[in-house]
């Protein structure tokens, strides 16, 4: 009972501290990549304290529900949203034998438990009584539906390559010619992932531009926030997976294994606000284009690649 209460009270810690250092680390990366400063006076060196700032505000914002909204859905929608990506991490390994919950169906569990997230931005847009929301939730559940299948079938692939569903045997299987041999796969999964994400530049369901905040439009206060740390708990628990699958997790010379799990995940988050300053958003079509006409297929090559080098070895 002890370990298993150690295992939740440090799965509790990462994922209320990793959010917050990959949040302040996009303000300043963003800053630099535009050639502006970013956050500077909250906490004193380079602004560290931005993220609490912002926390305090919105904490002293009105929870406002609208007239019309359906308020019990409104209400449990922005929790919908972030506790799928708390229960995914008991099954993420940081090292070897370092795993809370090592489930022989763990690649299975955490993928399934991911889409239940994108449901709290469909709940939020449908119970809003707002159309820009209602449109928001309309193209969170096209994009779920679209970028789904290239994410389960480029992980597939790398269970095939194991030959298990367990997370700590994938990467206790993970060999370094996998980097070569699974990068189509790893690339896809990577994509799929910021888009059921809704990351820039896949954020057509929020679209500020377009359709104000998309599902978000009507929340204030804490229920915003919450939204807000789903999204970036969505980056670190993203990372966590492709270097899991795709990188070899605690693999790596010199260093401890559990720090060089957290070297990967860190440069995968910085990959992901890279790509956000870089790309300009998606049309909607353009964001189906890509999952039908490019992503399916090339999981479906790694697929079909994964299965002859299977059966040649």
């Amino acid at each position: 009972m002890l370990d298993v209460v150690l295992s939740f009270a440090v799965i509790l810690i990462v994922f209320l501290v990793l959010p917050l250092i990959v949040g302040q680390t996009e303000h300043k990366v963003m800053a630099h990549m535009q050639s502006r400063l970013g956050p500077m006076y909250a906490g004193g060196f380079h602004g560290w304290a931005q993220l609490i700032a912002d926390g305090v505000k919105f904490a002293q914002k009105e929870d406002i529900i609208p007239a019309a909204a359906d308020r019990r859905i409104f209400m449990i929608a922005p929790g919908v949203a972030l506790v799928p990506y708390l229960v995914v991490l008991i099954a993420i390994p940081l090292d070897r034998g370092l795993v809370a919950v090592d489930l022989s169906l763990g690649l299975f569990f955490v993928l399934a438990v991911m889409g239940i997230g994108v449901l709290g931005s469909i709940m939020a847009g449908w119970a809003s009584a707002n159309k820009y929301s209602v449109l928001g939730g309309m193209r969170s559940a096209a994009q779920l539906m679209s970028y789904e299948l290239p994410l389960v079938l480029a992980a597939a692939s790398v269970a095939m390559a194991a030959g298990t569903l367990s997370l700590p045997g994938i990467v206790e299987a993970w060999q370094w010619w996998w980097l070569p041999w699974q990068a189509i796969g790893g690339v896809v999964f990577f994509l799929a992932g910021l888009a059921e994400l809704r990351r820039p530049p896949f954020d057509m369901p929020i679209a500020e531009s377009e359709i104000i905040m998309g599902p978000m439009t009507e929340y204030t206060g804490m229920r915003f926030a919450l939204f807000m740390l789903a999204e970036y708990a969505g980056i670190v628990v993203l990372s966590f997976l492709t270097t899991v699958l795709f990188l070899g997790g605690w693999h790596g010379p010199f260093l401890p294994g559990w720090l060089w799990t957290l070297v990967k995940v860190f440069l995968l988050a910085f990959v992901v606000i890279w790509l956000r300053v870089t790309y300009p958003r998606l049309r909607e079509d353009q964001l189906q284009k890509l999952a039908w006409a490019v992503l399916v297929p090339l999981a479906l090559v790694q697929l079909a690649l994964t299965g002859v080098v299977r059966v040649l070895t």
